[in-house]
């Protein structure tokens, strides 16, 4: 009996032809590149869901994002830094929405980046929830900008992994572990 099914989460598939199929129906087709990432945090999924649904919230945890600015329930314009002191912007839609289980979004035409995404917010039990990030992006000036973007730290698959695990920081304790100093941290040491 030979099984040939391929049960590895989407984004890390082997066979690109099924990981492609099943983006679609995850994601709308706004890039090439795809990045997804998980995490477990010992928080309820309704709980995640409200906190990342304000997206306002997210600059306390994402360390690229400039801004985000709502417009309405569906509409959102994002800042975010890019390599070299540069930034890129868009303006994103929510194309579909499930109170406390998901949200995913796509930009709109014209975006430095093109992209679309979904997270997931999945009950685990006793351990929490499972938050899976999904991102269909297109990296700006192709091969080139995505080895700049990863130089300097910029390229999504590196920002999902570390802004996962700051939100579940965030979320878990109350604060983002950091090694920098704070201003509070300077202000008692001049004392």
């Amino acid at each position: 009996m030979n099984d040939v099914r391929d049960d590895a989460p989407i984004t890390t598939s082997k066979r690109l032809d099924n990981a492609a199929e099943a983006t679609a129906s995850l994601v709308e087709d706004k890039g090439d590149s795809l990045v997804g990432r998980s995490v477990t945090i010992n928080r309820s999924a309704p709980e995640l869901f409200a906190f990342w649904r304000d997206f306002t919230n997210l600059s306390a945890f994402m360390d690229n994002l400039v801004s985000v600015d709502v417009i309405d329930r569906a509409r959102s314009h994002w800042v975010v830094k890019a390599p070299a002191g540069k930034t890129v912007e868009w303006d994103a839609i929510v194309t579909e929405e499930r109170e406390g289980e998901m949200i995913a979004w796509a930009s709109v035409d014209g975006a430095d980046v093109p992209n679309s995404g979904r997270v997931d917010f999945i009950d685990a039990g006793a351990r929490g929830t499972v938050v899976t990030l999904t991102i269909l992006y297109d990296p700006p000036a192709g091969i080139i900008g995505t080895l700049t973007a990863k130089l300097f730290q910029r390229e999504p698959s590196i920002q999902a992994r570390r802004e996962l695990r700051r939100f579940k920081q965030l979320m878990e304790t109350g604060e983002v572990a950091t090694s920098a100093r704070t201003a509070r941290q300077r202000d008692e040491e001049k004392d």
